[in-house]
């Protein structure tokens, strides 16, 4: 009897590890892919979607690896190519939660901008009023990516941009 109470608490034990892990990766896997949305870059897969059919040696690898690529994309998220640039025409511009339409946010987008550069933000969030200043810079790099700074004029002239 002895015996079998050990190979239960055993289980138990096992059950719960998968739980914990198991919930760890879906929120890693969540915060890792937002970013990758906000920034406009793939986003990772990695293998054995399925947690059902891991050991909790596999499910804990699993879970650093997640980690790690949660890590990652979080510190290249926070460091966007052109930051000082962005801060810059942000200092001409308006506040961050600047809501005086046409144009919204620290960097004054119109709505036709966000849209096509901010759609997903724009669904989700309304306009770049309500977004981070960290989304409302990222949206302007995937515009800088194939219209350069052009779309502020006067500021990233002031700033030495164009």
């Amino acid at each position: 009897m002895r015996a079998n109470a050990s190979w239960d608490h055993g289980t138990v034990a096992q059950a719960r590890a998968m739980t914990f892990y198991g919930r760890e990766i879906k929120r890693l896997r969540k915060e890792t892919q937002y970013w990758q949305h906000v920034m406009g870059v793939q986003p990772t897969t990695l293998r054995a979607r399925r947690l059902a059919g891991l050991t909790v040696r596999g499910i804990k690898l699993l879970d650093v690896r997640w980690y790690r690529a949660e890590k990652r994309a979080s510190r290249q998220a926070h460091h966007p190519p052109h930051l000082s640039a962005w801060l810059c025409i942000h200092r001409y511009e308006g506040s961050w939660s600047d809501s005086g339409g046409p144009y919204y946010g620290g960097l004054q987008m119109d709505y036709s901008f966000q849209s096509a550069y901010g759609r997903w933000l724009l669904r989700t969030k309304g306009t770049a009023d309500h977004w981070s200043p960290l989304e409302q810079i990222w949206t302007a790099e995937r515009a800088a990516r194939s219209r350069g700074f052009y779309p502020w004029p006067n500021s990233a002239r002031m700033c030495g941009l164009i």
